[in-house]
């Protein structure tokens, strides 16, 4: 179960009003305990006691304690019941589980880049509410690619300044091929999904971000791309490595 808090859901036509209502719409992901126990196979008064033992630390370091909360579930028998857990974000579920095994580590960080994925793709099927109707064909296709332009730069706004693989490889005379096969061999990154992505070890550095782009199939519909960009900190890191 996800839990999304709204911020400010303002509607306007005019698209800096737009713009501005969109970055305002903030959306917190979330993650149970419950859905961490049922995602590891783990009894969750299990992962209830792992939270509550390595709380204190995370407290003493980040100054905030894990959001408690309940969820009700159906029991067998037809009742329903109350049960306490634990709301964490994507950082604070990825600290709790550096106690688990491995192959329970990596189905949360899965799962957490499935979770965010659909996150990028909801805000682009989010459209106002409040259009006027529009006159010609010309106005509609103006009008829908402010929608979407708008849309795709407040999506990306963790990516400003990012590097992308191709223009890194270029100071190295490389190609953006060469590179990605060179970070897949050192263990940073590996290809799934059609994408390349951080493995666990380097995934929460703040070496890169997810940039998305867009497209239209010949029908006009539109096709969704996320791919891999470096920050200035990922970018330093892989010149520092191909250099030794």
């Amino acid at each position: 179960m996800i839990t999304t808090t709204f911020i400010s859901t303002t509607t306007s036509t005019s698209l800096s009003t737009r713009k501005a209502a969109q970055r305002g719409q903030q959306q917190e992901l979330r993650m149970t305990s419950l859905d961490i126990a049922e995602l590891c196979g783990k009894q969750h008064f299990h992962v209830m006691e792992a939270i509550r033992k390595m709380e204190p630390a995370w407290q003493k370091v980040s100054s905030s304690k894990f959001r408690l909360s309940s969820r009700k579930v159906i029991q067998p028998n037809g009742g329903v019941r109350e049960f306490p857990c634990y709301e964490l974000t994507k950082t604070e579920t990825l600290y709790i589980a550096t106690k688990f095994k491995d192959d329970m580590r990596a189905k949360l960080v899965l799962r957490w880049e499935e979770l965010e994925r659909e996150r990028l793709e909801q805000r682009f099927l989010q459209r106002p509410t409040e259009l006027r109707l529009l006159a010609t064909a010309q106005e509609v296709l103006h009008e829908s690619e402010e929608i979407v332009g708008g849309q795709l730069d407040v999506a990306n706004e963790d990516s400003d300044g990012c590097f992308t693989a191709t223009e890194i490889a270029k100071v190295f005379g490389m190609s953006a091929h060469d590179l990605n096969s060179f970070l897949v061999d050192m263990k940073i990154q590996r290809w799934g999904g059609g994408q390349y992505r951080l493995t666990p070890q380097y995934a929460e550095l703040g070496l890169a971000a997810d940039r998305l782009s867009i497209g239209y199939s010949l029908k006009g519909k539109l096709k969704y791309n996320t791919y891999l960009v470096w920050t200035e900190k990922g970018r330093n890191f892989i010149m520092d490595l191909v250099k030794r």
